[in-house]
């Protein structure tokens, strides 16, 4: 006789349901463990969202939105407010175009400041939802930005905070997101009460900052091409290899020569240098020809590790 038949005569239907409730429930339970992060978190696939991840019923997570895409994707989803925590100024005009609120609350790689913790709670219990929290590239500070929220709207634990930041491939380079993120507790009512509901679409940002997202956005096209096998690649054909290359250099020996690399410690000038270097490596090796891949892949290499470098030591 079939062994589940035999189980059910054995048992009687009663008792089966009673059993495979419990499993469900074990299951359940597992899922929602407070050390784990979340069984709801799953990722999404949207044109224009990287790093894209739902959170909560209210909650979303991931990169800046890319273009009109991004936009036309999170309005579809029917996102209306956006959250940036990155320190790079929003794109107020493209999300109005597509009826969606920007606010901009910024944090740094050295964790979520409690205060600026509350703002983001408050903003997300005050203003419509669903809200879509980003950063950049939606790895870091984005994360870290949404799991204070989940823990101040949803009831996350600190433990299951910082699951959340291994999931999303939040870097051990920035100690202090999971530090902050693991130490904040759901304020209560009487804490936002405090918290003011005046949420800019654009905040202030250091010089320093805004400099460096612009050499974000070159080494990001530079990636790009990297990918499409050092050519222009067909999602953005205008991009030329030689002249991002170009830029990229030229945007760091500006940089090099202005008071906001002159000002900091020396350490911090040496690794810039080396990062300058190489990327005036790579565009050489646009120039020298025939080409060899081998060249530009290991000028590549050395840059990525020199930001790196800075990055750690510095970028908190």
């Amino acid at each position: 006789m079939n062994m589940i038949k035999w189980f059910i005569l054995a048992l009687g239907a009663s008792t089966v349901a009673l059993v495979l409730s419990h499993a469900a429930e074990s299951t359940q339970d597992h899922g929602s463990s407070t050390k784990g992060a979340p069984a709801s978190i799953h990722p999404l696939k949207e044109p224009g969202l990287t790093n894209f991840y739902q959170l909560t019923s209210n909650v979303f997570s991931g990169a800046a939105p890319d273009g009109e895409a991004g936009f036309a994707s999170l309005k579809a989803l029917g996102i209306k407010t956006i959250i940036t925590v990155d320190g790079a100024k929003p794109d107020v005009n493209t999300a109005k175009k597509f009826g969606l609120r920007y606010v901009h609350l910024p944090i740094g790689y050295d964790g979520v400041p409690t205060a600026q913790a509350l703002r983001l709670v408050k903003a997300v219990e005050t203003l419509p939802g669903p809200v879509y929290i980003h950063c950049h590239h939606g790895l870091h500070r984005g994360p870290a930005g949404a799991a204070a929220v989940c823990i101040g709207t949803a009831g996350w634990t600190g433990d299951q905070a910082v699951a959340w930041l291994q999931l999303a491939g939040t870097s051990s380079n920035y100690p202090g997101l999971f530090k902050t993120v693991a130490a904040f507790t759901a304020p209560s009512s009487a804490d936002l009460q405090k918290v003011s509901t005046d949420f800019p679409e654009v905040s202030p940002i250091s010089a320093l900052a805004e400099e460096m997202v612009k050499l974000d956005n070159s080494i990001e096209h530079l990636k790009l091409i990297k990918a499409a096998g050092y050519k222009a690649p067909p999602s953005s054909p205008d991009l030329d290899p030689e002249n991002e290359s170009l830029l990229l250099h030229e945007q760091m020996k500006e940089m090099y020569r202005s008071p906001l690399v002159q000002s900091r410690p020396a350490d911090f000038q040496d690794k810039f240098t080396t990062t300058e270097e190489a990327a005036n490596s790579l565009h050489l090796s646009f120039l020298i020809q025939p080409f060899d891949s081998k060249r530009a892949d290991a000028a590549f290499q050395r840059m990525n590790d020199g930001c790196d470098a800075c990055h750690k030591a510095y970028r908190n």
